[in-house]
């Protein structure tokens, strides 16, 4: 796939892509987050999200960079001032007359409200549109996650409607907040008009 394997930096900012290495590191932030995160991941019952064990994550990177081969996903490792201190995938990439993708991420919460995720959604949506060659990008975000609708509103993504019992989550079927981004949206490029936006809420904010 054009443009991949990639890694993205804006000032403490990253993204790369995930490393077999990283496995205890992945593991420690995991379990320490999990009551932060349970409520809004799928469930898999293929990868528990919460093991004391290093083989969900190597099966997931072998399961990534195979997808990842094939042009169906970029899975990146989001940094802040060189930490892991999460996820971002473009995943469910359909080519043909598509183009289009959906994103996901997670946070540490130790750096949650610091600007890292809008920032590094910046840069993958960037790389998408400019780079990969994708047309339109979806967000699928639960109605109770005020947290990570902020994220995506702040960006600028348009709110399309609910989509009914979307995935299964934490014991259920939930429904989810379909929001989108087209590269038409964005002409001068998502990272600058956020970086301008952010700049005039913090104009102190390294980042």
């Amino acid at each position: 796939m054009r443009g991949w394997p990639v890694t993205l930096t804006e000032g403490p900012v990253g993204l790369r892509p995930l490393r077999h290495r990283d496995a205890s590191t992945w593991r420690d932030l995991r379990v320490r987050n999990a009551d932060w995160l349970r409520p809004w991941e799928p469930t898999n019952p293929e990868t528990p999200l919460f093991r004391s064990g290093l083989g969900p994550y190597l099966g997931m990177v072998h399961s990534m960079r195979h997808e990842a081969r094939q042009g169906l996903a970029l899975p990146w490792v989001v940094t802040y001032n060189d930490d892991f201190v999460g996820q971002l995938t473009i995943g469910a990439i359909v080519w043909g007359s598509a183009r289009s993708a959906q994103i996901g991420y997670w946070v540490d919460r130790q750096v949650a409200g610091r600007g890292v995720i809008p920032t590094a959604v910046a840069l993958a949506v960037d790389h998408c549109f400019f780079t990969v060659g994708l047309h339109r990008l979806e967000a699928n975000i639960r109605p109770e996650n005020a947290a990570s609708r902020r994220v995506v509103e702040k960006l600028g993504f348009r709110e399309e409607g609910i989509r009914r019992r979307h995935l299964h989550i934490d014991g259920a079927w939930r429904d989810h907040i379909c929001y989108a981004l087209t590269v038409e949206d964005v002409p001068g490029g998502l990272r600058s008009r956020w970086l301008a936006t952010r700049k005039q809420a913090f104009p102190r904010s390294p980042s």
